[in-house]
């Protein structure tokens, strides 16, 4: 179809020929609910037996009482669980709310107000972030929230242009941070390499000392196959760089049980996870840990979360298929 070369007749037969078939797409009364990552009803159905699991005992295994106040860190085996799903140990890994994005606004916001290493980004002439595109539009909206100038980088199928993040990052020190999803990355599923993985967490030897490496592992357990790929480990592999403070690492249990009612782990060096409690801790006495039980009490381990998620692949694979 050339629509400059088109004559007056074919512009008007081909807008008929359109408007005839658009009218047989309404006329199928189709209800389509394209929102990007909602799992599907039936999905939904597979946790359905969250629900009543407590049975009226809300005490963990060390006998807290989840329904009281306190536990900002999270009950230990919900940071056990979120560990083993990320490859941490448990004491780098705090266990939230429903929303990994919550945890991610808040760290941005922890960083810009309240700063790190004694250097808040609000108190800089400018502040950067390099968005490996295609990319999370959400991650662009919070970059947005704090008017944060977004640098594009391309992707590659090994992960983000390695090359170009090292060259921005030594061309420009107001660059503060790197927005990364390693495992099926948003929309083309790439899996970040080793090779890549490793010059990440390498990044720190030349940025700013008050840059971090924001690793979104939304997917760590979402094949289409039945394996589960392991990657290395990004905060062992910064810490022996010499800066183990680089990557926060966030991930959840929102497109594995309920969306709206998961459980959010954030991940990072010991001294990350006690400047995240310092200042969280202002904001909140503690989680949802009766949430966090349940979820405890539905998958009992990590190879409870594998299984559950190979139920997942079942009604999905079909689908991608």
């Amino acid at each position: 179809m050339q629509l400059n070369n088109a004559s007056k007749e074919q512009l008007s037969q081909w807008q008929e020929e359109l408007k005839a078939k658009h009218q047989s797409f309404k006329n199928q009364n189709l209800k389509l609910d394209l929102t990007r990552g909602k799992p599907s009803a039936q999905q939904l159905n597979l946790s359905d037996g969250l629900d009543g699991i407590l049975n009226g005992n809300y005490k963990s295994a060390d006998g807290t009482d989840t329904r009281n106040y306190g536990g900002l860190d999270g009950i230990a085996e919900a940071r056990q669980l979120g560990a083993a799903i990320l490859g941490l140990e448990q004491d780098q890994v705090l266990a939230g709310g429903s929303s990994s994005l919550t945890m991610m606004h808040q760290t941005v916001s922890f960083a810009y107000f309240f700063g790190l290493n004694g250097t808040a980004w609000k108190n800089e002439s400018s502040v950067k972030f390099l968005c490996p595109a295609p990319g999370y539009d959400r991650h662009f909206s919070i970059c947005e929230d704090f008017a944060i100038e977004m640098i594009p980088v391309s992707m590659t199928e090994t992960g983000p242009d390695m090359d170009q993040v090292e060259s921005l990052i030594k061309a420009d020190q107001s660059i503060k941070g790197i927005w990364c999803v390693p495992k099926y990355s948003n929309p083309t599923g790439i899996i970040y390499s080793d090779e890549t993985v490793k010059r990440i967490a390498k990044l720190g030897l030349i940025a700013a000392k008050n840059f971090r490496v924001f690793w979104d592992n939304a997917y760590a357990i979402h094949p289409l196959t039945t394996t589960f790929p392991r990657q290395i480990d990004v905060l062992g592999l910064a810490a022996a760089a010499g800066h183990p403070n680089r990557p926060y690492v966030f991930a959840s249990t929102s497109k594995i049980t309920f969306a709206g009612g998961g459980v959010s782990f954030f991940g990072g060096s010991l001294g990350n996870i006690a400047w995240f409690l310092q200042h969280s801790g202002k904001k909140s006495i503690g989680p949802d840990k009766v949430n966090q039980l349940r979820h405890l009490r539905f998958f009992r381990d990590a190879d409870g979360v594998r299984t559950h998620m190979l139920r997942h692949r079942e009604i999905l694979a079909p689908k991608f298929a």
